[in-house]
């Protein structure tokens, strides 16, 4: 039971709801949130982190476009193997594997957005559009409109009413979760990193805004009432307005006032070294080597070429192995019939020109490519006699080592000797 009626339960409880609007009054009690609303402080929260606002900092943004447009830049091919060895494929199928998709998009367009979705969300979806005659086109899917389900062992894609059949929905994930349908994105899992990453973000740019000066406190005697104390900061405000404008660095304040910094210096908190961090956990998120993201600090040229490395054996060609796993599932069934699509790697190195003509000049040395195979790399035309393939003479089995000597030898030694039959008709 209450002890008190229901009268009085209810002019206790407007006692216990009551706004403090002034601390004169000695019967309420200040605590620390009242105290920073009172002067206009708010208690600072993380923002809540979404997929647009985590690209509006800078170490995601790049992470993402970096991703995503260096794997749409891999030149993509479909195959088929062959006595010979493979074979390009041409027709229908080779235009929406190499060209463009759909008539709607190119292949680096479709596959940009593609993996941009992958590294945002976390999922890329495409839908396989078939005709009797076999793959017509093949269409990207909003992975946020899509709903994915699993009825009798089969998944299935419900996107804007239309459901599509797990078989002609190419899916590449971030990484599931246990059930085998819902995913991980790595935004939403780096959500804690992005957060301090926008926060600082903020902080900075509200600090140089107010012209690099930090949160002041007032300390003096107080004025009596609200509308004093309001007076007073609009005072300081004024003259620290006033002196930023213009430019001295010396403003005035009531005589018996004294102005503290509230906060944390950025230099004393390791502003910086902390932004710097952000980017290596971001980095970290990606599985991306930090240089990729324009954080030199620890770069050296050794390193960044080893990192260079690192991307394409641990990054580029793992995610590069689950497209070609996923369409050439989709594509070609279980049952693909010597027919594939692979990614040519070696385009990373395009843009690399002495690297790229070593590489090739070595392979056509020792009879791995073709003169004409190696010119189509770079789409120039074939030459006369391009077609073969060649190597320096001058690499031989051990066994043979000595032998072309041999041989030469002995012809050498039937030859007529011009010198001596000049000195002979000369003598007669």
């Amino acid at each position: 039971m209450w002890p008190f009626s229901r009268e009085k339960r209810a002019e206790t409880s407007e006692i216990a709801l009551e706004t403090r609007n002034s601390i004169e009054n000695p019967t309420i009690p200040v605590s620390a949130d009242n105290f920073l609303a009172f002067f206009g402080v708010q208690t600072a929260n993380l923002p809540n982190v979404t997929i647009d606002n985590a690209l509006s900092v800078p170490a995601v943004w790049a992470a993402v476009n970096f991703l995503s447009k260096t794997l749409a830049a891999l030149p993509l091919h479909a195959y088929r193997q062959t006595k010979e060895g493979p074979e390009r494929l041409g027709g229908k199928l080779e235009a929406v594997v190499h060209a463009s998709p759909n008539p709607e998009q190119g292949s680096f367009k479709f596959r940009q957005y593609f993996w941009s979705q992958v590294f945002t969300g976390g999922r890329g979806l495409a839908w396989i559009e078939r005709t009797p005659q076999g793959v017509e086109a093949i269409w990207p899917l909003d992975p946020a409109k899509t709903v994915i389900s699993r009825r009798g062992g089969r998944t299935f894609y419900t996107t804007n009413g239309i459901e599509y059949p797990g078989q002609d929905v190419i899916d590449i994930p971030f990484m599931l979760k246990s059930d085998g349908v819902k995913h991980y994105g790595p935004i939403m899992q780096a959500s804690k990193a992005i957060q301090l990453a926008i926060a600082m973000n903020d902080y900075g740019s509200n600090f140089f805004a107010g012209g690099g000066v930090p949160p002041l406190s007032l300390e003096g005697p107080l004025p009596a009432g609200d509308a004093a104390i309001k007076r007073a900061q609009a005072d300081i405000k004024r003259s620290v307005d006033a002196a930023k404008r213009a430019g001295e660095p010396v403003f005035p304040i009531p005589a018996g006032y004294k102005l503290n910094p509230v906060g944390i210096d950025p230099a004393k908190g390791q502003m910086v070294e902390a932004r710097r961090f952000q980017v290596e956990e971001i980095a970290r998120a990606y599985q991306l080597p930090p240089v990729f993201l324009q954080d030199l600090t620890r770069a050296t040229f050794s390193n960044a070429e080893q990192q260079d490395l690192h991307l394409v054996k641990h990054l580029i060609g793992q995610w590069a192995e689950a497209l070609e796993d996923e369409m050439n599932l989709k594509l070609f069934n279980r049952q693909p019939g010597g027919r594939y699509v692979e990614h040519n790697l070696d385009g990373i190195l395009r843009g690399d020109y002495k690297t790229r003509m070593d590489g090739m000049a070595r392979a056509i040395q020792v009879g791995l490519l073709t003169p004409d195979e190696g010119r189509a790399l770079d789409n120039r035309p074939p030459m006369p006699g391009g077609d073969k393939l060649y190597i320096q003479g001058a690499t031989v089995p051990l066994e043979d080592a000595g032998k072309q000597l041999a041989q030469v030898a002995p012809a050498v030694a039937d030859e007529p000797d011009n010198d001596n039959q000049d000195d002979e008709a000369q003598a007669a």
